[in-house]
């Protein structure tokens, strides 16, 4: 599903105009980016977490060439799914 696929879900779901679901889905996108850059974990209660991980500078290796690189240590975030997600999906 595409952001445009959302926007129309949402709107066909909720009665709202499509300009109106694309700014609550971007409102929803910036929340939960600030609140993960910030180092925070964002729960949904039934649907799953968002939580910041700090991943750890490492060797690798360059496929095709076989020599080594330095792979610095960088953010990111991760999703749990909920016991409800899992539920639903299995």
């Amino acid at each position: 599903m595409t952001k445009a696929e959302l926007v129309n879900a949402i709107a066909r779901q909720t009665g709202l105009q499509k300009s109106q679901a694309r700014h609550a889905i971007d409102a929803f996108v910036a929340s939960v980016t600030g609140e993960l850059k910030a180092g925070h974990e964002v729960r949904l209660v039934g649907f799953g977490s968002f939580v910041p991980v700090q991943r750890a500078a490492r060797k690798a290796r360059n496929p095709k060439t076989g020599a080594p690189v330095n792979s610095p240590a960088f953010k990111t975030a991760r999703f749990k799914a909920g016991d409800s997600l899992r539920a639903t999906l299995n």
